[in-house]
């Protein structure tokens, strides 16, 4: 088609094509894009980014009420001391500034008597009883912890992040708590990021739905109801990519990249209508997150039309000042403030200094009431103006038996069985003796990263050595550490080598402590920790059956040992029912159906190595040393993004189109193409097969991924049994944004190669031709 072939058939300065990122939010059995008023869509919103509400006129009045100081007030949220009620050291200026109704909000604090008794400062001490909102880090679970996000988003089943955000809800609201930081949803192609835990891994399609799926799932209909709490998307933005995976780094991304890969969750999940959203700690081409106005107000308000409240990072509107864009606290204030932030969590720069500012005329008067009609409006939708206070007779004070039951098969959905030759698992109920070998046989620190609150961690983990006696009761069950989880101390790998050799199949549970992720924990060496490789080898040596359970928060490069470990189970940090989870894949009571949301490395030296990279003027070619690739290892990831194996098998035939060819007008105008592909269960027994759909655009005037995952759907089959999935392509998942900083959508004429099946490197192909 030559050069005219670039020109856009639906494209649009100012965001007037379909909205980035509007990405699948359905559950498992319904993956392709919701379609009403998705394709085509507007992205301009209103220009305000502000909706009248039902509580308007009483925010109206209340603003009209307000002191100064007290606005300024309802912008601050300070910090509590997890250990001490009211009256406690560490709590005395929170005390202080509630009474004097110049505080909006507290993070880090929960219980239902701890809460309730600082509300009570504010509300019937100060001049205008203005309720506290309190907010706390529930990212995977309250008293009941669920396998980490990143473990969740390897189900491929949305629906285990809605069952967590449900419970972790009616747990937190119970005890106080009316504001959850979470979801956070950044898209990362950095495994040594310790945050990648607390993610969705590499992909924006796949995160975007289960942001959204967690927005749905923590506050419901009805934001004010019992068991729910406000929601906080966050990094806003681009924060997954840090440079070298070190946290709070520097990120350097071009418009196209931050509009392509960063921003779709965000807005799903602002379609899902999450009610405030959280500033990144990370430049955004050489701009702090908290003082960039193109991505807080451009994108997030104008184009968006969120009209939520945006709140900083601990301490993030003071670290403009070491980023080096503000000069002092008063320019900070200012820049995050005008920038789009509403709320300063931790730092008081904009408490200390806004009454000078205002009055210099560095800040607006209507910026500054609009920022707190924002607070306001949230708490009003909470009902906190209502009903400030929580019932201390009905607080959740322990995990009960049904979140028990649903983080269990959350973690056993979320496990993905990356080998298993020979036929080593499922293990069989009747085995005469089992071995349980490695540091993490015996644990209970299987919680994960980002065990909130603090308390929680008096329900600690099951142990996967507990599980397998309950689920075996009638073998011999033999027990050895080896070696510990860090450290070089090998003087027990005898006892485990002894261990395996007196039964018939060992099980060897080796990975990373849950310390080693999350927050400020990047690492440089993605292996084993310690002395576990000589552990995983010494067992090899026996010669006998073995399978390896990895317990792990990020990818880890496992080839050192990989060949010789005849099954690998990864179970990630699997939360409070970890052992009994485990145990119930090991077992083949569950199904292992799980499929990786990012890739495994074989090197750290790879990184970064993702699926849905570009591709180079010189690709891969194993016959030409001139084309890119690494002169030491082979091409690609150990193991691809939605790689994972069943206890049986699967056939996906070639997908078939309700097409050959569609008019990029009519896709503009809401038409869509669907996608049909058969699948077959040809094993011997029952499994979940999660099939994938993926397009390439082959030739675009901005170079397009190699794929892009634009569906996916978790089937359950038996032996012998077919099924056909349905995927809808509309515009948005065949198109792209520009670099155009206004906001450009290009849909292009040209061929476009689909693949289905069961990984990134899915064979199944068709090709769509739009014209």
């Amino acid at each position: 088609m030559g050069g005219l072939r670039r020109r856009s058939l639906l494209a649009a300065a100012g965001g007037t094509a379909a909205a980035a990122g509007l990405a699948s939010t359905g559950s498992s059995q319904a993956q392709a894009l919701p379609r009403g008023a998705t394709a085509g869509a507007t992205q301009a919103g209103t220009a305000s980014g502000h909706r009248p509400g039902p509580d308007e006129g009483k925010v109206g009045k209340l603003l009209a009420r307000m002191t100064l100081e007290e606005k300024l007030g309802q912008l601050q949220q300070l910090p509590w001391a997890y250990d001490t009620g009211p009256g406690g050291p560490g709590t005395r200026a929170v005390e202080d500034a509630a009474r004097a109704g110049r505080l909006g909000s507290v993070l880090s604090i929960y219980g239902a008597r701890t809460c309730n008794a600082l509300q009570k400062l504010a509300v019937e001490e100060s001049r205008l009883g203005i309720p506290l909102l309190f907010g706390l880090d529930v990212i995977h679970g309250f008293w009941t912890t669920f396998p980490i996000p990143l473990a969740q988003a390897a189900s491929f089943d949305p629906q285990v992040a809605v069952r967590d955000a449900e419970v972790s809800a009616r747990e937190a609201r119970s005890n106080g708590v009316h504001w959850t930081f979470a979801p956070m949803m950044d898209v990362t192609h950095e495994p040594r990021w310790g945050r990648i835990a607390e993610g969705n891994g590499e992909d924006p399609y796949l995160t975007a739905a289960f942001a959204a799926a967690k927005v749905r799932g923590y506050q419901g209909d009805r934001l004010s109801a019992a068991d729910r709490i406000a929601a906080c998307a966050k990094h806003f933005v681009a924060y997954g990519g840090a440079e070298g995976g070190r946290d709070y780094n520097t990120v350097d991304v071009s418009e196209s990249r931050l509009r392509n890969l960063y921003l779709p969750p965000f807005k799903a999940a602002t379609d899902a209508g999450v009610a405030t959203v959280m500033a990144s700690f990370n430049l955004i081409g050489g701009v702090p997150a908290h003082a960039d106005p193109h991505t807080l107000t451009d994108i997030l308000r104008r184009a968006w039309g969120f009209d939520g409240m945006v709140v900083s990072d601990w301490n993030g509107v003071q670290e403009l000042i070491p980023h080096g864009v503000a000069e002092d606290g008063a320019d900070a204030a200012r820049l995050a403030l005008t920038a789009g932030v509403d709320m300063e969590m931790t730092s008081t720069n904009l408490v200390t200094h806004g009454k000078r500012l205002l009055r210099e005329g560095r800040i607006g008067r209507r910026r500054l009431d609009e920022a707190v009609a924002r607070v306001l409006r949230l708490k009003f939708a909470l009902g906190l103006f209502a009903h400030p206070y929580v019932d201390e007779g009905a607080a959740i004070g322990e995990p009960s038996a049904q979140a028990r039951a649903a983080a269990r098969a959350a973690a056993s959905r979320s496990m993905v069985l990356l080998k298993n030759d020979k036929g080593v698992l499922p293990l069989r109920g009747s085995v005469g003796s089992i071995a349980v070998v490695g540091p993490f046989g015996d644990s209970t620190d299987l919680l994960g990263t980002w065990v909130m609150p603090p308390a929680a961690r008096k329900f600690p983990a099951g142990t996967v050595l507990d599980a397998v006696r309950q689920a075996a009761p009638g073998s011999t069950v033999r027990h050895a550490r080896g070696v510990d989880p860090q450290g070089d101390d090998t003087s027990g790998i005898p006892a485990a080598v002894a261990a395996a050799r007196a039964c018939d199949v060992t099980v060897v549970v080796v990975g990373e402590p849950p310390a080693l992720s999350g927050e400020a924990a990047a690492r440089s060496d993605l292996g084993l920790p310690g002395a576990q490789e000589r552990l995983v080898a010494a067992i090899a040596d026996t010669g006998r059956p073995f399978a390896v359970v990895l317990v792990n928060g990020r990818p880890l490069t496992v080839g050192s040992w990989l060949e010789r470990a005849p099954a690998v189970l990864v179970a990630w940090h699997p939360g409070i029912e970890a052992g009994h989870a485990v145990a119930d894949v090991l077992f083949g009571t569950v199904a292992p159906g799980g499929k990786l949301p990012v890739s495994f490395p074989r090197s750290v030296g790879q990184i970064p190595i993702h699926y849905n990279h570009e591709n180079t003027g010189r690709p891969y070619d194993p016959d030409d040393k001139y084309t890119s690739k690494y002169l030491d290892l082979p091409d690609g990831p150990q193991f691809p993004f939605g790689h994972g194996l069943s206890y049986t098998t699967f056939r996906t035939d070639a997908p078939r189109l309700s097409t050959g060819r569609i008019a990029a007008s009519g896709l503009r105008a809401g038409d869509t193409v669907e996608v049909t592909a058969t699948v077959t269960n040809t094993g011997s027994r029952t499994g979940d097969e999660v099939v994938q759909l993926y397009v390439h655009d082959r030739a675009a005037s901005i170079a397009q991924p190699v794929r892009r995952l634009r569906g996916f759907q978790r089937v359950t089959l038996a032996p012998g049994a077919s099924r056909t999935v349905r995927f809808r392509l509309a515009a948005e998942d065949l198109g792209f944004w520009t670099n155009d900083p206004r906001g450009e959508f290009r849909l292009e004429p040209g061929a476009i190669d689909l693949y289905v099946g069961g990984s990134s490197t899915a064979e199944g192909r068709a090709t769509l031709t739009v014209t």
